[in-house]
């Protein structure tokens, strides 16, 4: 009753109502695991990743598991919560997070992690893994972050390293005699910590040196010295999302969303997904065919979305969008292709996809120089970027948004004044090409975004940009872009110093976090809330120095928290195309002939 009374208080209640369309809702018995999915940010968010769609219809075909969800409630239903001393609740069955077995955190993003504490704080459940009994739920997280999970690794009890398909029903395998109470919480964890893929940090302890520097890693028990990737390696034929959750409201992606391959051949040095994705694997134009009549079917979606890594060069792109087209055009369900580099453009997709209706089209040149574009491995050419803006122009487009970094390594402003360059390229073509009866007028959008060096790419050594480097780039950007046609958007330095901390902190972050969740800070990565004071004051407060995990530069042999993680990318490769940025050479594509980043070895256990 109190929840219907906030309800009527909040500026979104569909945000916490549940109950929509192809959702669970199961008889709760004493043998029933209770599987919390936790997103550590809004409905609208959550409801958006495709991962809480795979997952929550994966686990719910467990009979004895109800896998349900739980979002990080807005700032005006937290007041509420607080001041009714109310509890975080699940979507499904309103039921307390202390009531479920497993909390499972989906690790998207770096700024993110506050609101993790937040829903902790909101449901009486300690911080500290150490300070939690076996009262409490199981704390797992999983995801891209995961990755380095170190910054929260005091947090949780279980973290869960590459994909979750086949990962998690052994995670759930393991939980079951803990859930019958046969076994008890140490021995739990120790037997996950057997299984592939599943870092228990509990058993493995850091030792820094005067420097603060890690040094080694000790195991306490007799656990993998190193945790291996889990990877669905017959994408074809392994668990297929077959229907999907219809959001009550509006949300980032409303859409059905089908994965039509995982992995990247490409190797651009500053993708943290391209490295961790490896190798690629595909699905047959048949599977996808099929998973995309049998979403539709159960929706009612208007759009689908054909989504990976880098879509256009799935094998078979142009037949598939040529049969989906045929298929779906009768019904104004529209296709779109997210995700477009300008190298592997095809006029005859984008050609079949207008048939139904224009969808955005969006390209990420990354750099604004061939030069610089030859550092980060991105395979863009000047002449790729001016066929495409021919090809989209002319075909009655006029407008095209295009993405870029500031901070890259060995950037210079040449290289800024390069972006300038490219946007008004596009103008320039537009009028060049357009058809003569379009009325329209090109609008051009860029938008920049802060390079950030993640684990697990050969960019992992080096330096980031200070928040006064960034802004003074973006000045200089906002000085060039005077073009009227020209919109320019860029992203808040700030933040993304912030996230360069966590990419590749340690775990004597974890103080921080508390001490900044304890400050007020929360929704790190919404403008509006963001707050940089209180994290540098959190940061003094518990003597870390943010420099220490962004501007500086690090050597080959340094040992990283995250070097407990094997990706399967091995460091030596890694290294080898940190030399290669250095010289602005360039490496192939995968697919025209292995580059023995070690994926093969080290993952799929065969030869390169």
């Amino acid at each position: 009753m109190k929840l219907e009374a906030m309800l009527q208080k909040v500026e979104k209640p569909s945000r916490y109502i549940g109950g929509e369309l192809n959702t669970f809702n199961k008889e709760i018995t004493n043998e029933m695991i209770r599987f919390a999915f936790c997103f550590p940010d809004v409905y609208e968010v959550g409801m958006s990743y495709l991962g809480l769609q795979i997952i929550y219809s994966l686990l719910n075909k467990e009979e004895d598991v109800f896998c349900e969800r739980v979002f990080s409630p807005w700032r005006d239903m937290e007041e509420l919560i607080r001041a009714n001393n109310q509890t975080t609740v699940t979507l499904e069955t309103k039921s307390k997070l202390l009531d479920m077995d497993i909390l499972a955190f989906t690790l998207q993003y770096e700024l993110s992690y506050t609101n993790i504490l937040n829903m902790l704080d909101l449901s009486h459940i300690p911080f500290y893994s150490k300070d939690r009994s076996s009262n409490h739920p199981i704390i797992v997280a999983g995801g891209p972050c995961a990755y380095n999970p170190e910054p929260i690794a005091d947090f949780v009890d279980v973290f869960l390293i590459g994909e979750g398909e086949e990962q998690l029903i052994d995670f759930i395998e393991a939980y079951r005699p803990y859930k019958a109470g046969k076994i008890t919480k140490d021995e739990f964890l120790l037997a996950a910590a057997q299984i592939g893929g599943v870092y228990v940090p509990k058993f493995y302890e850091p030792v820094y040196n005067e420097n603060r520097i890690l040094v080694d890693v000790k195991r306490t028990e007799n656990v993998p010295e190193k945790i291996k990737k889990r990877i669905v390696r017959d994408f074809d034929k392994g668990f297929q999302l077959e229907t999907m959750i219809v959001p009550l409201a509006d949300v980032v992606h409303d859409r059905a969303v089908i994965e039509i391959f995982r992995g990247c051949t490409k190797g651009c040095r500053f993708c943290q997904a391209g490295m961790l994705y490896r190798p690629v694997r595909e699905k047959s134009p048949e599977t996808i065919k099929s998973n995309i009549e049998k979403i539709l079917e159960s929706t009612g979606f208007e759009e689908l979305s054909l989504t990976s890594l880098s879509t256009m060069d799935y094998s078979s792109i142009e037949t598939l969008v040529k049969d989906l087209v045929d298929r779906y055009e009768k019904e104004s369900i529209g296709v779109s292709l997210p995700s477009l580099r300008l190298d592997s453009f095809s006029v005859d997709v984008v050609k079949e996809i207008q048939k139904i209706r224009k969808t955005g089209l969006t390209f990420a040149p990354e750099a604004g120089t061939q030069r610089l574009r030859d550092v980060i491995n991105k395979g863009v050419s000047a002449e790729n970027i001016e066929t495409t803006f021919k090809s989209i122009f002319s075909l009655g487009w006029s407008r095209v948004k295009l993405y870029f970094m500031i901070g890259l390594p060995t950037e210079n402003f040449e290289d800024l004044e390069g972006i300038n360059d490219i946007a008004n390229l596009g103008a320039y073509i537009f009028r060049q090409v357009k058809p003569e009866d379009m009325k329209k007028s090109v609008q051009v959008t860029v938008s920049t975004s802060c390079f950030v060096p993640k684990p697990f790419t050969p960019f992992q050594w080096m330096p980031q940009n200070t928040v006064e480097e960034f802004y003074e780039k973006i000045d200089f950007l906002k000085s060039k872009l005077i073009n009227k046609k020209v919109v320019y958007n860029y992203h808040d330095p700030k933040t993304s110093v912030l996230e360069g901390v966590f990419a590749r902190g340690d775990r004597n972050l974890s103080k921080v976090l508390v001490k900044a969740f304890e400050m007020g800070a929360k929704f790190d990565g919404w403008q509006e809330y963001f707050d940089y004071k209180v994290w540098m004051e959190a940061f003094k407060a518990c003597d870390v120095d943010p420099d220490f995990y962004t501007v500086r530069e690090r050597a080959y042999d340094e040992l990283f928290p995250w070097d407990i993680i094997d990706p399967g990318v091995s460091k030596a490769y890694l290294i080898s195309e940190n030399k290669k940025a250095e010289q602005g050479v360039t490496t192939a594509d995968c697919r025209d002939g292995c580059t023995a980043c070690g994926v093969n070895v080290n993952i799929i256990g065969g030869a390169c």
